[in-house]
């Protein structure tokens, strides 16, 4: 086959690479340019995307005897990914960039285009596995629990899964540098990239204050009562415990953690843990990996790229166009603009947007409804 690598000038990809080339395949190596202004050098594992990052990749395709190609989709990532990330926050929500990289960006933008000139699918470093099933194409969590990554894989449809190779998926991380090294290729202990890969210093209350502007607004607790002050709503999200401004202790003197978000009267509400249970969600725009189930799915779900699967009742709306997740056990940190990705045992069924969460019981902060979600 004719295969289109992703090299992003980490290590992953570059071995990703070399086993596609190993395989037989006739590869050509790819660096995509999602920044108009990348920096020079990355700082140890904070970012990617930088000139350094180009540099590497390439280096890697010479080692392995490929082409090699920079492709500027800086316009389009921006658009798509840092554009609806900013958007999401001013929103009151949580968003996954990732998920949205790999939706628009390298499984719609990248794979089009490579389907254009001829090439049969695209090659990426992800951890996960894509199998031959009874229906057609599965993806299925990577043999590695540590770095699987198919919940940010999760948004991809049948279609795409036809025409993707995930050559780590059988592997541990640590085989695969010890891979590198053997192949001789510079990336072999290069560090991973663990940041948003837009936001270099790490700093994403940062990021968004430079975008949006400073919002203050009160910090209240359940019963209204204002115990604290913010500079914007964008620099919280459901869950949180850490860095919440509130000028006195709670009356019971518990920690208190953010349970809702309001960006319309800039108001953050916090309360105690026992409020932040949540007994089901509802999930909007949802994407399949494969047909789409038929009346109610139980399955597990995960609304984390690193969190634990919990056993969860499915419902899909008669158009398809939402969904209902109902857990067996309430869940803690469920956030509006995270995903919610479906598990059949390790197969991927799909994926939705969280849209609302119903408190596991009755909570004077009510149901966390938002608004259409910002596309």
């Amino acid at each position: 086959m004719r295969v289109l690598a992703a090299m992003s000038g980490g290590v992953d990809s570059a071995v990703a690479a070399a086993r596609l080339v190993e395989a037989g395949h006739d590869v050509t190596g790819v660096h995509l340019a999602l920044s108009s202004n990348p920096q020079s050098f990355r700082s140890g594992a904070r970012g990617c995307c930088t000139i350094e990052d180009s540099r590497d990749a390439r280096r890697a395709a010479d080692v392995l005897g490929i082409p090699f190609y920079v492709w500027d989709l800086a316009e389009r990532f921006r658009a798509d990914v840092v554009e609806d990330f900013v958007a999401e926050y001013a929103a009151g929500r949580t968003p996954n960039p990732c998920l949205r990289c790999n939706e628009k960006i390298k499984f719609a933008a990248v794979l089009d285009r490579a389907l254009a000139l001829g090439f049969d699918a695209v090659g990426t470093g992800h951890y996960a596995r894509v199998v031959d099933g009874p229906g057609g194409r599965e993806l299925h969590r990577a043999i590695d629990p540590a770095k699987d990554q198919s919940y940010v894989l999760g948004v991809l449809t049948e279609r795409q899964l036809a025409h993707a190779i995930f050559p780590l998926g059988d592997t541990v991380k640590t085989g695969v540098r010890d891979e590198a090294a053997r192949r001789g290729l510079a990336v072999a202990r290069k560090p991973d990239s663990h940041d948003i890969c837009f936001i270099a210093d790490g700093d994403t209350a940062g990021f968004l204050r430079g975008q949006l502007g400073d919002a203050p607004g009160e910090v209240v607790d359940v019963d209204g009562a204002v115990v604290g002050s913010h500079e914007g709503t964008y620099g919280y999200t459901i869950g949180q415990r850490k860095g919440l401004r509130i000028g006195h202790p709670a009356p019971d003197g518990k920690p208190r953690y953010v349970l809702d978000i309001s960006p319309v009267d800039r108001r953050v509400t916090v309360g105690p843990r026992e409020a932040l249970a949540v007994g089901a969600l509802t999930g909007v725009s949802p994407r399949w990996c494969g047909p789409a189930p038929a009346g109610e799915l139980r399955c597990e779900a995960q609304f984390r790229a690193h969190g634990e699967p919990v056993a969860a009742t499915v419902t899909v709306s008669g158009d398809s166009s939402a969904l209902k997740v109902r857990f067996n056990r309430p869940q803690e940190g469920v956030a509006p603009g995270q995903a919610v990705v479906l598990y059949d045992d390790t197969r991927v069924v799909g994926s939705a947007t969280i849209d609302a969460t119903r408190p596991a019981v009755a909570s004077p902060a009510g149901d966390r409804l938002v608004g259409q979600r910002v596309t």
